[in-house]
């Protein structure tokens, strides 16, 4: 055997070894994509401008434009251009156990990051920063909390916001009827057709949802805010391997400023399917955030 053969052999055994070696680093959940083949993304329906389907059924918004830049991201690390991205629908109550038991791998939409939460899962970088209200009819002339004693009023299942309206509720004796709604739409048709007299939720969604309604004049928003909820991505808890990749791209995006096109495109342009403009500029608090990346789920690192 020439000296050649041994040592082209001997290289190849090198880029064997290599590859095993590349192949069995790889854990949690960058293994099971690489794996897979497959990265799944979890996504809502109505929550715009975050994830949500426009005219055409397809699935775009905010948070599904950030996420994708995560995909890129998955890609370049594992080397594979051609990975598949799998649209997996949830909804407020399922997208926890949905990451929780491996279903998903990143949840893009409205989710809150909070220490309670973090528990049971891992966020991103936040990439939005709202606060939990109320929407109701102008009509019914309800200016403050305590005008709601005794009424039926509805929120959005499984999110912080009917978490705080049920203990507000018994601690302040107020006597309210709380339906838990499916999803956000279902919850503000309820005050539409006067089922409920208000829809408590982030006041990015309950904006979007006035703006997007028949009659938009006809609906207010309240004044007092009751929480602060930042918003990101969710992903798989202690998965620090995957994390670094998500975190990493997250930065890049917000630092190169990048992100401020892509707030622009959801927040101060027309968007799909009516084509209204919600016409928000991004707030001090998304500034500051997205200034200094973080995941912190405490609501104080946002005052």
């Amino acid at each position: 055997m020439s000296q050649f053969v041994t040592r082209s052999l001997l290289a190849l055994l090198a880029l064997g070894i290599a590859a095993t070696v590349s192949a069995q680093e790889l854990t949690g959940t960058l293994k099971k994509i690489k794996d897979s083949g497959t990265i799944t993304i979890g996504h809502r329906d109505s929550s715009i401008p975050f994830s949500y389907y426009d005219q055409d059924q397809k699935v775009v918004g905010y948070a599904m434009d950030i996420c994708m830049k995560v995909v890129d991201a998955v890609k370049a690390t594992l080397k594979m251009p051609n990975l598949k991205v799998a649209l997996n629908p949830v909804t407020s109550a399922t997208r926890i156990p949905l990451i929780a038991n491996g279903t998903i791998d990143l949840e893009c939409g409205s989710t809150t990051n909070n220490l309670d939460r973090e528990k049971q899962v891992g966020f991103t970088n936040t990439y939005f920063v709202t606060a939990n209200r109320y929407v109701v009819k102008k009509a019914s002339n309800v200016k403050t909390l305590a005008d709601l004693k005794g009424k039926t009023v509805v929120s959005t299942a499984g999110t912080t916001n009917i978490k705080w309206l049920t203990e507000e509720n018994g601690k302040q004796n107020m006597g309210m009827s709380i339906i838990p709604a499916k999803d956000h739409a279902e919850a503000f048709l309820m005050v539409e057709t006067g089922r409920a007299a208000a829809f408590f939720m982030d006041d990015i969604l309950l904006s979007s949802l006035v703006a997007s309604a028949k009659t938009p004049g006809d609906y207010v928003i309240g004044s007092e805010a009751y929480s602060v909820e930042p918003y990101a991505a969710m992903m798989p808890k202690d998965d620090a391997e995957f994390r670094k990749v998500v975190d990493t791209a997250t930065a890049n995006l917000y630092k190169s400023g990048e992100i401020h096109t892509i707030y622009a495109k959801w927040f101060l342009k027309p968007i799909p399917p009516k084509g209204i403009n919600l016409n928000l500029p991004e707030s001090p608090q998304l500034k500051k955030a997205l200034a200094n990346p973080t995941s912190s789920g405490d609501p104080a690192v946002y005052q």
